[in-house]
């Protein structure tokens, strides 16, 4: 079990390092208190498990308008640091995690297309979402609060609250409304070099001035505790371990990063009702989750592809199909798998938000 001792330890530690705790609103103490967590109003989550983190609204500044340069020619990005990566009009772009660290969201894409990339390090989980056409504003911004650990973003044009792990608007306006979800794929960033070389990542010209050599929370990733608390454990995986989930309503089904070895493998599995395939590699440290069950009602059956980045799957059809899920090859050429509510977060994340948890063994 994680103590309050464990997590008094860990604040020390945090105090003796100097650091400033930037990301998720972090900082501090993991109490409530905040003015807009009012009685009477309409929540879809637990406000018990609602920390208002310290910065405030917008105190963990967005980065608007990024700026971007080659996978080949970026030279501040180290071959094993971890980046989020995800296609937009045919482009790779890649946004690195010790920028996202300090930024938790970037609102980008063309004003006809926009997007929000959003990463909370509390829960180490990265997702996008596309922009609603029927908002002026699609753009969104770090609120100031957390919900079990996990960064609650807000929309700027409604204030509306939205849980970035349950993928939700739980507070405001827009309350129940899911967001439109884009594929993002995490690896090291010789992966992603390996993979797209023209991939465009985003750079340290943000227009704010940050220590993004420095992580900003010390050993967090190393010790049991939490800085906030946390709707519920669940022991049967180290609590800062890294795996693969995809939820559906409170069911979940995870798959241990650790587990896909130093080749690519390819699981073809069932999730509810749902013919799914995992394929990811250890070494690469890269893991995504598709429907294997296409638009005309065939269900493939897919085989890891060693050696060809970006390409990762083949299929009994003979179609090839890279790590976005498109197909590249084949009769199928040019058709895209279905992508899933899937992404990867620190296993006490997925513990904190939903309740029936399956977890995959090899």
């Amino acid at each position: 079990m994680f103590s309050f001792r464990s997590n008094m330890r860990f604040i020390f530690l945090l105090l003796l390092s100097g650091l400033t705790v930037a990301a998720c609103g972090g900082g501090g103490g993991g109490g409530g208190g905040d003015d807009r967590i009012q009685p009477g109003s309409e929540w879809l989550i637990t406000t018990s498990y609602v920390a208002a983190g310290g910065p405030g609204v917008d105190g963990i500044p967005a980065i608007e308008n990024p700026n971007f340069e080659t996978a080949e020619t970026i030279s501040s990005v180290g071959d094993t640091d971890l980046v989020i990566a995800l296609r937009s009009g045919g482009q790779v772009k890649a946004y690195p995690h010790d920028i996202m660290d300090y930024h938790e969201i970037v609102n980008d894409g063309p004003s006809d297309n926009p997007f929000t990339m959003s990463y909370c390090p509390l829960t180490g989980s990265a997702l996008a979402w596309k922009g609603t056409a029927s908002h002026a504003d699609a753009s969104f911004g770090v609120s100031g609060l957390l919900y079990s650990s996990n960064l609650l973003l807000y929309d700027r044009e409604t204030q509306t609250l939205w849980s970035q792990m349950l993928q939700l608007a739980v507070n405001g306006p827009r309350i129940r409304e899911v967001p439109e979800n884009i594929q993002v794929i995490e690896a090291d960033f010789a992966t992603l070099q390996a993979m797209y070389p023209d991939a465009l990542v985003m750079t340290r010209a943000t227009g704010h001035d940050r220590a993004y050599d420095n992580y900003p929370y010390g050993d967090y990733r190393e010790v049991e505790g939490f800085l906030f608390r946390v709707a519920g454990e669940d022991t049967r995986i180290p609590p800062k371990q890294r795996v693969l989930g995809i939820h559906d309503g409170d069911d979940v089904k995870v798959y241990q990063m650790e587990t896909f070895g130093i080749s690519t493998q390819t699981i073809n599995d069932q999730f509810k009702d749902q013919p799914i395939v995992v394929v990811g590699n250890s070494a690469q440290n890269y893991a995504a989750i598709y429907s294997r069950e296409l638009a005309d009602g065939t269900i493939l059956s897919m085989s890891p592809l060693q050696d060809d980045l970006p390409n990762v799957m083949t299929d009994t059809e003979g179609n090839v199909w890279d790590v976005f899920g498109a197909a590249v090859s084949g009769p199928r050429a040019g058709a895209q798998l279905e992508s899933t509510k899937s992404y990867i977060a620190m296993w006490f994340g997925w513990a904190a938000h939903f309740r029936n948890i399956e977890i995959y063994f090899n």
